[in-house]
């Protein structure tokens, strides 16, 4: 069943956990999360990168295959199909006329009265056709899609201005997370975090998942965290499977190759999702 992320997180804002969001690359990664997650019968949130959907042919390829895939498994668990650091009016709005249900504009690289421009342009075209947005404030540093940046922190002041003014659904604050690997110990913000969690409606976003130690999973939820971004750590469990298939055997059919590596990924998601909506 394909859906918004408003609903599905606002139940874990109520009953303090967190809705996994897997990022997708292809059709079998698609695949192998969607029928983990039935399995469990728990929502999922699949991200989709701007890279990602040029990767795969483009936003309305990507839907449809969700869709199809939704169909031909049998799929009854909420689905939400999301865009992943959309970082244009232009790019959400193709993302939801080709049937995404929920969109994160990321205008944070800008000046925070343009961030709620753009944002607020984006909100009003979403919410006319029932898609949900995501918005961030501060800046997640780390490195997605080959580009690296520095992390800037949110401030409390600034992510009650954004989300009265937007209207957005749920927000992703800059706390110390970056994307991709951590060098050392992760450093989160968990006072701001909570902070921001209480005086705020709308559930929070942790991106950079991949890396945290699970004690600060646990206690970022505690602090008001309801959605957890995970790509990365798919990626590497999946490499690391699809490696070892390759160096022991003299397999080159495709099927076979990239679905060495579909344990790991189940694994992965169910391992995330059993911590993080406290199963």
């Amino acid at each position: 069943m394909l859906v918004n992320s408003k609903e599905i997180l606002l139940d874990a804002k109520r009953n303090q956990y967190a809705v996994p969001h897997f990022n997708i690359n292809n059709l079998e990664w698609t695949k192998y999360i969607l029928e983990e997650m039935e399995s469990l019968q728990k929502p999922v949130i699949l991200g989709v990168s701007e890279g990602a959907a040029k990767y795969m042919g483009g936003f309305l390829t990507v839907s449809n295959m969700v869709k199809g895939l939704l169909h031909d498994l049998n799929i009854t668990i909420p689905v939400c199909l999301h865009v992943d650091h959309g970082t244009s009016f232009e790019t959400c709005k193709c993302a939801i006329d080709a049937g995404f249900t929920s969109v994160m504009i990321d205008a944070s690289k800008h000046p925070l009265e343009e961030n709620i421009e753009i944002t607020k342009k984006v909100v009003d075209y979403a919410h006319k056709r029932g898609v949900s947005v995501e918005a961030e404030i501060g800046h997640i540093g780390g490195t997605e899609d080959n580009i690296t940046s520095s992390t800037t922190n949110a401030r409390l002041d600034e992510c009650i201005r954004l989300v009265e003014e937007t209207n957005i659904d749920s927000l992703a604050p800059a706390l110390g997370s970056v994307h991709g690997l951590y060098k050392g110990e992760p450093n989160l913000d968990f006072k701001t975090m909570k902070e921001i969690s209480e005086n705020l409606s709308v559930p929070l976003v942790l991106h950079g998942g991949t890396g945290i130690p699970d004690y600060q999973i646990k206690e970022a939820i505690s602090c008001g965290i309801n959605k957890i971004n995970i790509n990365t750590e798919l990626q590497i469990a999946w490499h690391d499977k699809v490696k070892k298939y390759i160096n022991a055997t003299e397999a080159y059919d495709p099927r076979k190759i990239i679905s060495s590596g579909e344990k790991a990924i189940k694994e992965k998601v169910k391992e995330k999702t059993e911590m993080f909506m406290n199963l």
